[in-house]
């Protein structure tokens, strides 16, 4: 079972509020700081159910995001296609997928030896 993950960072916070703005499912928050070859503190992965839904997740997240801090996403890739939208803020890279393409590329057993937490998907 996996331990709760102490927030040290208020983006994931609002990103996982956006989020449930738009039910995205299977939200699971990976901590990567006690890995040294990360390439960011945290992951936070999601998926919709259809393009329209990841781009509304993703929109969403950015707008919860910026309401609540100010912070802009330093980059955001994927939006072209809608199958995987990656919002970066540096520390936390937030991954949002269609479901198919989420277990295709498997980021969850890729970063397998980072903390794991499974988020409800209500508040």
């Amino acid at each position: 079972m996996a331990k709760k993950i102490k927030l040290k960072n208020p983006l994931i916070e609002f990103a996982i509020h956006g989020i449930r703005e738009k039910k995205g499912k299977e939200i699971h928050l990976l901590d990567l700081s006690d890995i040294p070859t990360a390439v960011c503190k945290y992951f936070l992965i999601c998926n919709g159910d259809s393009t329209t839904q990841v781009q509304a997740l993703a929109d969403s997240i950015i707008e919860e995001v910026r309401k609540a801090t100010g912070e802009k996403p330093w980059h955001t890739e994927g939006y072209d296609n809608k199958e995987w939208i990656l919002i970066d803020y540096a520390d936390l890279v937030v991954h949002v997928f269609l479901p198919e393409v989420r277990d295709f590329y498997g980021l969850e057993d890729l970063w397998a030896d980072a903390k794991s937490e499974l988020i409800s998907e209500e508040a």
